[in-house]
């Protein structure tokens, strides 16, 4: 059986950023928008402006301590630790991918601390392996009723941060059909 992978994974640029918005406004979280409003975007909130349900999912606590994402033997808190939610109904439909937190140029929502930066916050994902989703059967998440009584994630076994999004999920080289170049995968935002 594989190591329990993280359900979420970020890049440098989306730490980066998550950095430099927590020395303005303090410790944050992140909540998986499911639609509508701001259609399905990762918000940046600072922590505690957006009510968390007993059902929602804690996909994974971002640690934004320095050098600290590889193998740490302990949790991030305060301004280091950035818990990224999701609702309950949409973790069904994503529990077999990882979150990748990637930055890119443009406007975000006007709901989210990044919308002024110029930049958005954007949602990748990777399919897990079938040996992954073995793995992360038998470690559930947590519920926002399990956080709000205490429980807290064990620190993640493998690096958090990846330098691009490539690096987490990979576009499969363009295979040819017929002589024209096909592609077999985009890497996308979460609808």
């Amino acid at each position: 059986m594989s190591e329990v992978p993280g359900r979420i994974v970020a890049t440098v640029g989306a730490v980066g950023l998550l950095r430099r918005l927590a020395g303005v406004h303090g410790a944050l979280m992140m909540h998986q928008s499911g639609g509508c409003c701001d259609g399905s975007a990762p918000m940046c909130y600072p922590a505690g402006e957006f009510i968390v349900g007993d059902r929602d999912v804690l996909v994974g606590l971002l640690d934004l301590r320095l050098g600290a994402g590889e193998g740490a033997s302990s949790l991030p808190d305060g301004v280091d630790a950035v818990p990224v939610w999701i609702s309950g109904s949409q973790f069904e439909v994503w529990q077999h991918t990882q979150l990748v937190l990637d930055v890119v140029p443009g406007r975000g929502s006007g709901f989210s601390l990044e919308a002024p930066e110029g930049l958005r916050f954007l949602s990748r994902a990777r399919a897990f392996t079938a040996d992954e989703v073995v793995a992360l059967a038998a470690d559930p998440p947590l519920t926002g009723e399990q956080w709000e009584q205490g429980a807290r994630p064990a620190p993640p076994a493998e690096p958090q941060v990846v330098t691009e999004a490539v690096e987490a999920c990979p576009v499969p080289a363009a295979r040819t059909r017929g002589g024209a170049a096909e592609s077999t995968h985009v890497v996308g935002g979460l609808p």
